[in-house]
């Protein structure tokens, strides 16, 4: 222990923290991890399921301590690791710490069950997750300046090279800060952004400008708890709106300045109402790492504000440049995404990329990662350790002779079971994955659609140097020829004008368009099919067609206009089915609109919760008051009622046996 207490000193003195491994078996891990905790001072932050230290929190609850400081932490993997965890507990560790992995056996570890898959694996029990170890260890075992303590070998502390003293943050701003301070506070109206990685005091700068300001400010971020920093440099000029609010409340609120903190949190249609609303707005972001933003941030949205000043901050304020665990947690998660500063240059050829290249030719599959997170607005350690072991997953890959310039990854889906299928359909299970699979079966009309086999698009890329050159296209067609047998191609996307466009160039037919926005991408949810058998064509025309008879039904509840048109008025045999599903079963109100609109045509009785909601568009709690109803809940009630009334009065005989039908779907086998 004493080589490890005098080391402590040495980093404190250097700024700097380490990564130590303690490798073996459970109770010989725990004991020497608390020895230490007990020898050397320090906070001893234990986080995992099963804490051996006073002072402990869950992996699951570990971002709540993000703007919180300690000195030395123990993170448990010995039954699974969440990489996302690990990264969030590093950002939080004081210069001089010991960050201290607790793993299994060295040797076994790689092929162990790991509680953590799943979350992210979609499998019903944990898998071992063999090449995220393997890169782990080797990540491990590469880095000198990780210390490793196996039980199974003699441990032994080598020397570490001198570092210069490290003199610690006043306070006051850092020269990186001070500059772009000067320039923002002479900043000309417009829109600024600030990005850098965990710990460069964007934040604290933010709160800097505040300070500083002649005129007024507003702060917004996506969480109020995430403004501390900010808050605490700002002093009484801190005053902060949530982003719900500040669109609530123009264009009355004025301000002469606006920061966004971790804008890219935010959704971009959020953004851009925001950033035109103020004379001058500062965006903070980070831009990689845990927080998963990603530089899809820079290049999708920063790129379509016009003459915008960016800034950045490299130089770290909690601890010194250069800090070996900062170093080993972005290395071995891969946070150092693809910038696209290099144009890569000669022909392009399309392959398939196994997971076994992790091991093989690990250098290559992080290339393909690199691409895909620096192209997307979040990418986590969750999408690397599902990328690295889940199965069911596929990669295509479009590379010169030099480099990456396209990726695409896909997912296996469907294939359900016929009663778990019509299980999906009538809204009683919901089993994980699947995610096209299920929405074909849960949002649309053919109960028996999950048993279908398909191969989602779940993310696609292209290098910004390579784009309009067709590969992004050719990467679909490829993986079409290469996939395993299977009915259909799908992706599931935020839609936008564009994005259609692309999707229709590459053959897809548009089946499913969302009633809400997602809250991630601030679009309407989109799905389309490119099918590759009889049957995958039958469930795309079908599908399909549903959505060019409820368009029109749809289209007031959108506020974007819709790719197909369509309104069909009479009621047909799905129409009937989907009824019956939502009458006597789980069926959401949103995906039987098209289906209740002709049922509210063909029926004479009042159906006041029905028609207001439908034909009168009244808000939910005008129309809860309207009819002494306590709330959603018990209006969804009436409406299910409401239906089933209706079926009944049209054809008694028919809507019993489509009840019996119904009711039966839940006890599946």
């Amino acid at each position: 222990m004493k080589p490890l207490i005098h080391t402590a000193a040495e980093m404190a003195e250097s700024g700097i923290r380490r990564l130590l491994v303690i490798s073996g078996e459970n109770a010989w891990c725990e004991e020497q991890a608390v020895t230490l905790a007990r020898t050397l001072p320090g906070d001893w932050l234990w986080v995992g399921n099963a804490p051996g230290l006073p002072v402990n929190c869950a992996p699951s609850a570990v971002r709540t301590l993000l703007g919180q400081e300690f000195l030395h932490a123990v993170f448990d993997a010995r039954s699974g690791l969440d990489a996302e965890a690990l990264a969030v507990l590093a950002g939080t560790l004081k210069a001089g710490s010991w960050l201290v992995l607790l793993t299994p056996d060295w040797t076994a570890w790689p092929e162990q069950a790991d509680s953590d898959a799943a979350r992210w694996s979609d499998s019903p029990q944990p898998i071992a997750t063999p090449h995220f170890i393997h890169h782990l260890q080797r990540s491990v075992q590469s880095d000198a300046e990780v210390v490793c303590w196996r039980q199974d070998q003699r441990f032994e502390l080598k020397p570490f090279p001198l570092r210069p003293r490290w003199q610690a943050a006043s306070g006051a701003p850092q020269q990186e800060q001070e500059r772009i301070l000067t320039e923002l506070l002479a900043m000309a109206p417009g829109v600024a952004v600030v990005t850098a990685p965990r710990g460069r005091g964007k934040s604290a700068l933010a709160g800097m400008l505040l300070a500083r300001l002649a005129g007024s400010g507003l702060v917004t971020a996506p969480s109020r708890a995430a403004t501390d920093v900010i808050a605490a440099h700002a002093n009484e000029a801190f005053e902060f709106v949530a982003p719900d609010a500040l669109l609530a409340a123009l264009p009355s609120l004025h301000a002469d300045w606006l920061i966004i903190d971790e804008a890219a949190a935010l959704p971009g249609p959020v953004l851009r109402k925001l950033i035109h609303c103020f004379p001058r707005v500062l965006l903070t972001t980070t831009i990689q790492g845990y927080e998963g933003t990603g530089r899809g941030f820079l290049l999708k949205f920063c790129a379509s504000v016009p003459q915008l000043r960016q800034y950045s901050l490299s130089a770290p304020i909690r601890w010194a440049m250069g800090d070996p665990l900062e170093r080993f947690i972005a290395g071995a998660l891969l946070f150092d995404d693809e910038d696209f500063s290099d144009a890569p240059q000669g022909e392009i050829h399309f392959s398939v990329v196994e997971q076994t290249a992790w091991d093989q030719q690990p250098e290559r599959a992080a290339g393909l990662y690199r691409l895909l997170s620096g192209a997307h607005y979040r990418t986590s350690p969750l999408d690397l350790r599902r990328m690295m072991d889940a199965p069911g997953q596929r990669f295509i890959a479009a590379a010169t002779a030099e480099k990456t310039v396209g990726a695409l990854w896909l997912v296996e889906e469907g294939g359900l079971g016929d009663a778990l299928s019509q299980a999906v359909w009538a809204g009683f299970r919901r089993p994980r994955g699947n995610l096209v699979a299920q929405s074909l079966a849960a949002h649309g009309g053919d109960p028996l659609a999950a048993t279908l086999k398909g191969w989602r698009v779940s993310r696609i890329a292209v290098h910004p140097a390579r784009q309009r050159e067709g590969a992004g296209q050719a990467l679909v067609a490829f993986a079409r020829r290469h996939l395993p047998a299977c009915d259909y191609l799908s992706v599931s996307f935020g839609y936008t004008p564009e994005l259609w466009r692309f999707w229709q160039a590459c053959g897809f037919t548009l089946v499913r368009f969302g009633s809400h926005r997602e809250a991630s991408s601030g679009c309407y949810t989109a799905m389309a099919l490119f099918p590759l058998t009889p049957e995958g064509e039958s469930l795309t025309r079908l599908a399909h067609q549903r959505l060019q008879r409820d368009a029109g039904w749809l289209q007031p509840w959108v506020e974007e206009a819709l790719p197909v048109s369509g309104k069909a008025s009479t009621l047909n045999e799905s129409d009937w089915r989907e009824l019956a599903g939502f009458a006597w079963a789980h069926r959401p109100l949103e995906t039987s609109v098209g289906s209740l609109h002709r049922l509210l045509l063909a029926s004479s009785l009042p159906l006041l919760a029905l028609r207001g909601r439908l034909e009168k568009r009244l808000a939910l709690n005008v129309l809860c008051r309207q009819l002494r109803l306590s709330g959603r809940k018990a209006l969804l009630a009436v409406q299910r009622r409401e239906a089933a009334m209706a079926l009944a009065s049209l054809d008694a005989a028919r809507a019993q046996a489509l009840k019996e039908w119904v009711l039966q779907l839940q006890f599946f086998h």
